[in-house]
């Protein structure tokens, strides 16, 4: 079975995170953590994307639901988190500590990609 290498996904997301960022100017980061970032991806592995916003008002539960990644080469798992929520993430918990080793930037408003977290 032939599964898309981290090359292709990487492109793919980066297109993505362009596209959507020119329709919703609320979008301000988008990068992507796990056996993608890791390089330890295998068939069958998912993308676990971040994509932080200005603001909603959905809870964080139901984010991902308003975001169509379907045009991504693997299923992805999007985690959608407001500016304050992204600040408020204690620098010392295993999921910053994650995204501080792991993160590919792949779209930063007003930055230049892939700068660090």
């Amino acid at each position: 079975m032939k599964w898309p290498d981290a090359q292709a996904v990487d492109r793919a997301l980066r297109e993505w995170a362009h596209a959507q960022a020119n329709h919703h100017p609320e979008i301000l980061r988008v990068g992507y953590i796990g056996s993608y970032a890791r390089g330890d991806w295998g068939v069958g592995s998912d993308l676990d994307v971040l994509l932080i916003v200005v603001q909603s008002d959905l809870p964080f539960e139901q984010r991902a639901a308003a975001w169509h990644v379907d045009t991504l080469p693997v299923p992805a798992d999007l985690m959608v988190y407001t500016l304050d929520e992204w600040l408020r993430i204690p620098r010392d918990s295993r999921f910053a500590q994650a995204v501080q080793r792991e993160a590919r930037w792949v779209f930063e408003r007003g930055k230049a990609e892939g700068s660090g977290v």
